[in-house]
């Protein structure tokens, strides 16, 4: 080991779990990335990398900073789903164990995880994989961790970090920065600072649609974190969670890593955000818009053309939190509707695009959506449609969450069904980077009214053509609905608001 050039492992574990979406396979991960040695290092030193962006800010600032030697062990990352199969969860541990064992001795381990995980036979897939790895290099070596703000925090997790690092903003438009910062906290490592990680769990836990950061109660607490961050105080993430989990580790979760070992300071400031956000947990109630007022609302803005244009947010149906990305409610309705003008994606139906492929662009068909898919949401839906464009669906995004992120929509179309401009892809993800419109060579600032499967990313990539004032939230069906007593929980530590209004929380005496 040497400081002049420090061994740092580097992985991924990465995934968003909805307990009530269909088990994410190894092919799911094949799908998006699972990767392994140079290609790691490659990848994150790429302008364009196909991971996440923490790996690429965590690489550039660690480049810049000094010499170092990445040890790259593996990175799996798939769109978000449901559980993780046994198999492949139990065979990425015992591979990671393995290779950091022959990978010693070291000097630190980064990981960029999600923290929002479920595999089957496990409810903490993260806490085992930071446990697992603590395990191998001891209790000293700096462990060094980003989390998307929707993590699901257990104290396994805590325990085995040295330092705790989560996103700020949702839309997540930061994961390169927090890349860097995990960079900058393990340079200091490295140089010996010692850290203590606190956290405070509350029984809140959120609609999702309540958690952007750029105002409201969630945006506050982020806020009031970071006006803290200085002298001992290291780190300050918020965590809200991810409550399609369903997992005993839901809850609201503050985490504060400081400097010095001084846990005192940590635990004060955690437990005083927690205070804090149980104090305004009204504010975290969030409505929507019904469904027939969403219709009658684009069908006047496509004939009106002195109104703005609006975006209708399909939040029920996000693939970025596990929905299938291919419910038929909103399109159904528009088209009954007769609504003009309407650019609406991107729809996840695989037997569709490639009944367009095979009968090329101009070719008119009856499109049967959901043919292949048997899933409780997943209603079918026949259609008269003509292709307009085809793709292969990959793409560099431009704005968001994946500005300079390269990504793949597998063979795609844009078919048109009549006023409704329709892009159908075959690798399910959300709609949130304009380039998924675009790259067909749609307008998106002609449109009078954009449709988009996503809950909340997609305000990072579309702020250029719609303000918070011309986004309407759908109440649809589907798997991500934020309406919580629509689902059979099973695992969610209950009572918990807003779930069950009469929930009351003492704080600890101590943390």
């Amino acid at each position: 080991m040497s400081k002049d050039n420090p061994r740092i492992a580097v992985l991924s574990f990465a995934i968003e779990c909805n307990r009530f979406a269909p088990v994410t396979t190894a092919a799911d991960f094949e799908t998006d990335v699972d990767i392994r040695g140079n290609q790691i290092v490659s990848e994150s030193r790429s302008p364009a990398s196909i991971t996440l962006p923490d790996l690429p800010g965590f690489f550039g600032e660690m480049d810049r900073t000094g010499q170092w030697t990445p040890v790259p062990l593996r990175v799996s990352q798939a769109q978000p789903g449901g559980p993780v199969e046994e198999s492949f969860f139990k065979a990425f541990l015992a591979e990671i164990e393995t290779n950091l064992k022959a990978a010693l001795p070291l000097d630190g381990v980064f990981v960029a995880a999600h923290g929002a995980a479920l595999a089957e036979g496990t409810d903490d897939p993260d806490g085992d994989l930071f446990e697992t790895i603590r395990r191998v290099v001891g209790p000293d070596l700096p462990v060094i961790s980003t989390f998307d703000l929707h993590a699901n925090v257990s104290r396994r997790m805590t325990d085995n970090l040295s330092v705790f690092v989560g996103y700020l903003e949702n839309p997540h438009v930061d994961i390169h920065e927090r890349g860097v910062e995990a960079a900058k906290h393990m340079r200091e490592c490295l140089a010996g600072q010692r850290t203590a990680v606190t956290m405070v769990k509350l029984p809140l836990v959120p609609p999702q649609i309540a958690l952007l950061t750029a105002q409201g109660p969630y945006a506050d607490l982020i806020r009031y974190g970071q006006t803290n961050v200085g002298g001992d105080i290291m780190n300050v993430s918020v965590m809200a969670g991810f409550a399609y989990s369903d997992s005993p580790k839901n809850g609201l979760t503050a985490v504060v890593t400081a400097r010095n070992g001084n846990r005192a300071a940590a635990a004060a400031l955690s437990l005083d955000i927690a205070e804090r956000a149980w104090a305004m947990r009204e504010r975290f109630k969030r409505a929507m818009t019904s469904l027939g007022d969403a219709v009658q609302l684009a069908v006047s803005v496509g004939r009106d053309r002195r109104r703005k244009p609006i975006a209708l947010a399909d939040v029920a149906d996000n693939p970025g939190g596990g929905g299938r990305g291919n419910t038929t409610y909103l399109l159904r309705a528009l088209k009954a509707a007769g609504a003009q003008g309407v650019i609406f994606g991107v729809f996840n139906d695989a037997a569709v695009a490639a009944k367009a492929h095979a009968l090329g662009e101009g070719a008119t068909f009856t499109a049967s959506f959901n043919s292949q898919e048997h899933q409780e949401f997943s209603l079918p839906f026949d259609c008269e449609v003509r292709v307009v464009k085809l793709s292969d669906g990959k793409y560099v995004g431009r704005r968001g969450v994946l500005r300079n992120v390269s990504a793949d929509m597998g063979p795609s179309a844009l078919l048109d069904l009549g006023g409704i401009q329709l892009v159908v892809i075959s690798f399910r993800c959300q709609c949130m980077d304009p380039m998924q419109f675009e790259m067909f060579g749609l307008d998106i600032a002609r449109a009078r009214v954009v449709v988009v499967k996503s809950r909340g990313h997609f305000r990072g990539g579309f702020d250029e053509f719609f303000d918070n004032s011309r986004i309407y939230e759908v109440d649809c069906p589907g798997l991500t609905s934020p309406l919580l007593s629509n689902f059979r929980w099973s695992k969610l530590p209950r009572p918990v608001y807003p779930l069950d209004e009469e929930t009351s929380w003492t704080p600890p005496a101590a943390v």
